[in-house]
């Protein structure tokens, strides 16, 4: 990706990492997969969407938010994760400064983030879990603990 996206540098505070928005196709896409009624038909579309556009950040976070298991949730969230770091990085992100969820085209990247955080607790993984936890309320100060409207398999 050679855009530029913005980083805001603030005598106040951290720099502010804002990601570029998804395709709009991908992202008309991935609405009509989540509208889908039936779960297995749901995470189908959802990663028919990924088939297309696998560097869709909220597409990653929603299919492990419909992982039929821990582990496949798990695995989803980590991808999420680290395509994330990696449009992180594109956009400017040196490793510190606030990545909001105020702002709807970070939230891909954080709700993957707080999945990780949530099932590797699940898991007993509790090092990772605290470790995203903290990277969470570092990137937002503002985190209110869980993802908000975080869709239900």
């Amino acid at each position: 990706m050679s855009e530029t996206r913005p980083v805001t540098l603030s005598g106040s505070g951290p720099p502010e990492t804002v990601l570029g928005p998804e395709s709009v196709g991908s992202d008309g896409a991935l609405v009509d997969a989540l509208a889908v009624s039936d779960v297995d038909g749901r995470r189908r579309a959802v990663a028919a969407v990924l088939e297309g556009d696998p560097r869709h950040l909220e597409a990653w976070a929603r299919l492990g938010d419909l992982g039929r298991d821990a582990m496949e949730a798990y695995a989803a969230y980590r991808v999420g994760y680290h395509r994330g770091l990696d449009r992180l990085r594109q956009s400017g992100w040196r490793g510190s400064g606030y990545v909001r969820w105020a702002h709807p085209t970070n939230r891909g990247f954080l709700r993957a983030l707080a999945g990780l955080a949530r099932v590797a607790a699940d898991i007993g993984e509790v090092d990772e879990a605290e470790r995203c936890e903290l990277f969470l309320r570092q990137l937002d100060p503002s985190w209110p603990g869980s993802v908000p409207d975080a869709p239900t398999a």
